[in-house]
């Protein structure tokens, strides 16, 4: 894939099939204004909002980047795993997706069952209408009907006094592993990139360790910045990327590049907000196709 110096790529993103607020064609028209040229859509569990995105690049000009962003476990740990340039109706893609739809409705119910125990009858439902026609239940949903509901003030307390680590809406879920979910977007045709690695709270030796599995199982790349981030935090993730490479003997991972943006308000997420530096290998050096329209998909 040819991207120029004047091309600003944003590889992570939600719409309202996911926890986003905006529709994919919503989305993909602020990413234009944004200045955005190059977008993956990266919704949780599901790909059912790419081609809308598809649509709507074609007309605003920006070229559409079909992806997904996979919950899966590392042992006990959850962790996001990004699959950028995949192939939307690939059948292990689907199954993929099928199985954490099955997983997600088991916990929202688990999660309802738990806030009904606390006196917020109606949560299910309150947070499939919020949810819509995706289906794609997660905490932020339930989030938003409390707020709705006037059981708190906004999203960030839902978290802190409900849904959050450690609170009645924080059900545990046997994500598929790593490695497994790995060989689901290669089967895919698709690159996986590891989310967000300095938001997990891990250690550095926790970290360097999850590197190291995520590059072994067949990772490809990692998000070397998602959102606005501290230049130090930067440069120490590019120190223990290059730690990682010497102690594996490989190349060293690729980088990606994205928002994270789920919803307007936000500067630190806002859509093309972040820039890879010029001195790092990004991931699109792995997608050797004819160089595209803009507009048109990416695995065309």
């Amino acid at each position: 894939m040819e991207v120029t110096a004047s091309d600003l790529p944003d590889l992570h993103c939600h719409s309202t099939a996911s926890d986003g607020i905006l529709s994919p064609e919503e989305l993909v028209s602020r990413a234009r204004c944004q200045g955005v040229t190059i977008l993956a859509l990266t919704d949780h569990d599901t790909v059912s909002g790419v081609a809308a995105a598809r649509r709507a690049g074609q007309r605003e000009g920006v070229t559409i980047v079909p992806g997904i962003e996979f919950s899966t476990r590392w042992g006990r740990r959850q962790v996001h795993v990004v699959g950028l340039n995949i192939d939307s109706e690939s059948a292990v893609l689907r199954t993929a997706v099928g199985e954490r739809d099955l997983f997600r409705r088991e916990r929202a119910e688990r999660i309802a069952a738990r806030l009904a125990q606390r006196g917020f009858t109606g949560a299910l439902a309150g947070a499939r209408s919020f949810a819509g026609q995706s289906g794609v239940l997660g905490r932020p949903h339930f989030a938003r009907w409390l707020v709705e509901a006037g059981h708190v003030q906004d999203v960030a307390r839902a978290f802190r006094r409900y849904l959050g680590a450690g609170k009645a809406g924080d059900v545990a879920v046997e994500w598929p592993q790593l490695a497994e979910t790995i060989a689901s977007i290669e089967a895919a045709g698709g690159t996986a990139v590891l989310a967000h690695p300095l938001k997990y709270g891990f250690t550095r030796t926790q970290l360097r360790q999850l590197l190291i599995d995520f590059h072994r199982a067949g990772g490809a790349a990692v998000e070397l910045m998602c959102g606005r981030q501290n230049p130090t935090q930067t440069r120490d993730l590019r120190q223990l990327l290059a730690s990682v490479a010497r102690e594996t003997h490989a190349e060293p991972l690729l980088c990606s590049v994205g928002s994270d943006f789920h919803q307007p308000g936000q500067s630190w997420c806002e859509l093309g907000c972040v820039r890879l530096p010029e001195d790092v290998e990004p991931v699109w050096n792995l997608w050797h196709t004819n160089p595209l329209e803009r507009g048109r998909p990416v695995d065309t």
